[in-house]
């Protein structure tokens, strides 16, 4: 199994290491991508993408996770892209499953592939990113995680592992997910 964490510059480095970790324990292979090699998270940290966005071949993944990001630093940029317009629309058109966290959510808004359906993002600050969501057509559904289809979405950065752990799920099933869960301690 393989899942192709797309990283947006500006992403969390938090929200992208819960994919990496819990995937990692579960000996499931993470491949990150992004529009340019060298990326860097909201907070400075430098990151090597293993393969640029234009070089995915959907076939090899059997997920896509997708980590939030700061307006600041540039995460609409990437995340509205052609190219991440042109990957989620991939991922969703074969049935593959797509999981975000926070704000990662508006890039699938963004796509059109939320439109009609149930779906969550940062609820705080007076909920100024769930009424964007909505502006998308999204149905927007005020809980910490928000799974519609193959799409998982949730509101906040401390939703990580919840995610990662309900994609995880999705992938090995939950025996094999309950025993990642018990052996990283939660």
């Amino acid at each position: 199994m393989n899942v192709l964490l797309f990283l947006a510059n500006g992403f969390e480095t938090m929200e992208a290491s819960v994919f990496v970790d819990i995937m990692g324990w579960a000996g499931i292979k993470v491949t990150t991508c992004a529009m340019r090699k060298n990326i860097t998270s909201t907070f400075g940290v430098s990151v090597n993408a293993d393969i640029l966005i234009s070089d995915v071949c959907i076939n090899d993944y059997d997920a896509l996770a997708i980590p939030g990001g700061f307006e600041e630093y540039g995460f609409y940029e990437d995340a509205f892209s052609e190219q991440a317009v042109r990957l989620i629309k991939e991922f969703n058109d074969r049935g593959k499953l797509i999981a975000t966290i926070c704000v990662a959510a508006l890039a699938l808004g963004n796509s059109g592939i939320l439109n009609g359906k149930r779906a969550t993002t940062y609820h705080l600050n007076n909920g100024r990113r769930q009424k964007q969501l909505a502006e998308y057509g999204a149905i927007v559904v005020n809980e910490p995680v928000v799974r519609t289809e193959n799409i998982i979405t949730s509101y906040c950065p401390q939703t990580g592992p919840a995610v990662a752990f309900q994609l995880l799920e999705e992938l090995v099933g939950a025996e094999q997910m309950q025993k990642t869960k018990t052996a990283m301690g939660f």
